[in-house]
């Protein structure tokens, strides 16, 4: 199946990519409803997060820790906060959000970052992924 995170994944559209290994790829969500919101997907395109292969899924969990750590270490929030809803675009995908209100995680509210505060965020987050990641 080819969809929009296939194509983002393979570099075929642009995405501010914030970390990737193996089995998964993330990057900030370019419609964000916080500042460092992030979008973690497995590089194999399955449309529902349950119907993953046991090992995917635990492959995805694995990576999206990883993720939500670099996030905590590089965003000021009280925490960082995990959903999964998979309605927007047919490939699974965990959704990374910082929060400081309930109203963070509502998507009810969207902010608007340029170009360069998207390049240094997903810069800031990949720097202390890739720190985790080495120790």
């Amino acid at each position: 199946m080819d969809t929009l995170f296939s194509k983002i994944i393979s570099g075929e559209i642009p995405s501010y990519k914030v970390a990737e290994d193996t089995y998964c790829y993330a990057f900030l969500d370019i419609q964000p409803t916080t500042k460092g919101h992030v979008l973690c997907v497995p590089k194999v395109a399955v449309d529902k997060i349950f119907d993953l292969p046991e090992v995917t899924y635990l492959q995805l969990m694995s990576f999206s820790r990883k993720v939500a750590l670099a996030i905590r270490q590089s965003i000021s929030c009280n925490r960082v906060g995990m959903t999964v809803i998979g309605l927007e675009v047919p490939h699974a995908h965990v959704h990374l959000i910082p929060l400081n209100t309930m109203e963070d995680a509502t998507f009810q509210k969207r902010i608007e970052l340029t170009g360069e505060e998207m390049e240094a965020t997903a810069k800031a987050i990949a720097s202390c992924f890739n720190l985790a990641k080495d120790s």
